[in-house]
């Protein structure tokens, strides 16, 4: 089984691949990994690679994609099947990744879409905030003080967000990764590979769910 994961950032993306690789015993790939493994094993793209990312620079999607490339072209995947996690980021991308399938006498199974309303995902990522005293960090959806203003751990009062967590930093970063995905989508909807997963509902639901589609 071949497939393809997507998602907006805090969708929970994450713990479903887990849960996928978990049941169904595929390779899970993702771009950080790839990255890694291909400049630890010294491989042609791996060593390219590295000499982008050394000198402050963007991977170009050549490079990006013969990394893809390499990674599925190995006996592991043949054997087992994969799950892509995080690439492809752009369209160009997504073509680059169906010429390379054909070329590897590979195909893609199902995209599957964990979809989840983004003024959720605002809250649900721009919740976190910080004692500005000891520094614990909390979450006022998942992990709120017991005491409404007062540190758990060293009872402060003064508590911050980093730039990262506002509102408006989180949901200018779901807009570019929206505008990202949407074409994406759009390509494999045309080939009927996307299957969109309500989000919002319980983690194990969300795994059943996709159960349900993947058999």
């Amino acid at each position: 089984m071949n497939l393809l994961i997507m998602g907006l950032p805090g969708a929970g993306k994450g713990t479903q691949a887990e849960t996928i690789v978990d049941t169904y015993g595929v390779k899970h790939i993702s771009t950080g990994d790839m990255f890694r493994e291909a400049m630890k094993n010294e491989t042609e793209m791996g060593r390219l690679a590295k000499s982008f990312i050394d000198n402050g620079n963007l991977v170009p999607d050549d490079v990006t994609n013969g990394i893809v490339k390499e990674r599925l072209a190995k006996a592991d995947i043949k054997a087992s099947g994969f799950l892509l996690d995080g690439f492809p980021r752009t369209i160009e991308q997504a073509e680059a990744l169906d010429a390379m399938l054909v070329d590897l006498g590979l195909k893609l199974d199902a995209v599957i879409n964990i979809d989840v309303n983004p003024d959720i995902l605002v809250d649900r990522l721009s919740g976190r905030f910080i004692c500005r005293t000891c520094g614990a960090t909390y979450h006022k959806i998942f992990n709120p003080t017991k005491v409404d203003g007062v540190c758990d751990k060293c009872g402060g009062h003064e508590f911050y967000q980093r730039e990262d967590d506002k509102p408006e930093t989180v949901k200018n970063r779901l807009d570019i990764n929206i505008k990202q995905g949407a074409p994406i989508l759009e390509h494999y909807g045309k080939l009927g590979l996307v299957k969109d997963v309500a989000g919002e509902q319980e983690i194990e639901k969300v795994s059943a769910d996709i159960k349900v589609i993947l058999g």
